[in-house]
């Protein structure tokens, strides 16, 4: 998976200091998700790993509110809904996991992702915990009660 991310970072041009790319965990996404109440989850078509996407505690919050964190995907993994499944699959570990919300963050460019986020019923909002991405300028969260 952090092939696939920092494919996607590089392709738009997000290689930089306060993107996701930088983050610690990218280099070790299973240690990060062992974590409580933390899980990823990974695409693959035809044995390749083409995207995938996590949540976890938000950085800086009180607990309620977790963040899908690292949901990126390879050009030849979207359109096919695996994104969908991919999402669906990180709320309802959310909501097993006893979270009252969930936050993320992403950029202007990412127009796909704002869709898919828009969607399943996510809102633009305004920057929660302390995250460290201070290049991400868009902010959604959804409501998981």
């Amino acid at each position: 998976m952090a092939g696939v991310i920092r494919e996607v970072m590089t392709s738009y041009a997000l290689d930089c200091p306060g993107s996701a790319l930088l983050d610690p965990e990218v280099s070790q996404m299973s240690r990060a998700y062992s974590e409580p109440r933390s899980a990823f989850f990974v695409a693959e078509r035809e044995g390749k790993v083409i995207g995938g996407a996590g949540i976890a505690p938000l950085a800086g919050g009180d607990g309620s509110v977790c963040e899908l964190r690292k949901m990126y995907f390879l050009p030849e993994g979207r359109g096919y809904g695996f994104g969908q499944r991919v999402l669906d699959k990180c709320l309802k570990a959310a909501r097993e996991f006893g979270y009252r919300s969930c936050y993320l963050e992403t950029r202007l460019e990412m127009k796909e992702a704002h869709r898919l986020y828009e969607r399943n019923g996510f809102k633009q909002g305004e920057a929660q915990g302390n995250t460290g991405h201070f290049i991400c300028e868009v902010w959604y969260s959804l409501d998981l009660v």
